[in-house]
């Protein structure tokens, strides 16, 4: 890839204008690089003071994992939390660190962002099922968002919101996590309570690579409730991981990568799509510096 193809960046002048398609997809060759140079993380035994990582939808399936995994790494992270209702903070044992708040009023979630170094951005709107359905009659289930939880309230002012509330305190790290299928507008997804829900992520995402402020914006394939770390992760932009078998990956392994984005300034100014190998075929990634060393997009 050329420099002026890795800089350029593509804007959404509609949130309903097609983006264009660019070249395949490349895997994650293992490489025996060392370390490379460190990120936001400061070792607290090296006299300096950890940074403080915020988890927006730390009540979430991949939300909760990243959360847990922040506080298992308190010599690294100081480990901070958003949910939306207490039932959430008490689902992932919540401590003073978690902060309940709305992300559609930015009123509502200042004090969880107030003084916190980076930001993982793990929210987003989720369709409830319309009810009525019976599988045995065979069709497909209709589904809907409740009002004011529709995709453009949640994915796409909900985190303009995100953004703009780290931005004006000065964050230096915003990790946004979103999923692959955003270059095509007739998704699966978008149809999904007729909630554009792609369509709204991409603008928010254009939004936080417009910002000015360091970001990784990692578009997830289809997620898995299966165990990180024993698979080999593939990497590539425009969806072109859709057009293969291997468009899935591990929430555990979603969650790794969130947190290793912010060890390695290799992941700064960075977009790309991730999914993984079945487990058992190829290398289990482990350099991740070598995964971000690899990207060129920066949308």
């Amino acid at each position: 890839m050329t420099t002026a193809a890795a800089a350029t960046t593509m804007r959404l002048s509609s949130p309903f204008k097609a983006p264009p398609l660019r070249p395949p997809c490349h895997r994650v060759v293992p490489s025996r690089r060392g370390p490379g140079r460190a990120g936001l993380a400061v070792s607290a035994a090296a006299g300096g003071s950890p940074p403080t990582v915020l988890v927006t939808g730390a009540g979430g399936r991949t939300g909760q994992i990243v959360y847990k995994k922040l506080k298992e790494k308190a010599d690294q992270f100081v480990a901070r939390g958003l949910v939306r209702t207490p039932d959430s903070k008490s689902k992932i044992d919540g401590g003073d660190d978690v902060f309940i708040g709305d992300i559609r009023d930015p009123g509502s979630i200042a004090p969880a962002i107030d003084g916190i170094d980076a930001l993982i951005i793990l929210t987003s709107g989720v369709p409830k099922m319309k009810p009525g359905f019976d599988p045995s009659k065979g069709g497909r289930p209709e589904f809907y968002f409740e009002e004011g939880s529709d995709p453009e309230q949640v994915d796409w002012i909900g985190q303009k919101n995100q953004i703009d509330a780290a931005k004006s305190i000065g964050v230096k790290q915003i990790v946004l996590v979103g999923s692959m299928g955003g270059t095509d507008l007739n998704h699966p997804l978008n149809k999904l309570g007729n909630g554009n829900i792609q369509v709204w992520k991409r603008k928010a995402e254009q939004y936080l690579a417009d910002s000015g402020v360091p970001y990784t914006i990692i578009r997830a394939g289809g997620l898995q409730d299966k165990d990180g770390g024993v698979r080999e992760l593939i990497v590539g932009k425009d969806d072109e991981i859709l057009k293969t078998e291997t468009k899935t990956i591990a929430r555990a392994d979603v969650a790794e990568v969130c947190i290793q984005a912010l060890l390695f300034e290799e992941a700064k100014f960075k977009a790309f799509d991730l999914a993984s190998k079945p487990e058992g075929e190829g290398t289990p990634t482990t350099d991740f510096k070598s995964v971000f060393a690899q990207i060129a997009t920066r949308f």
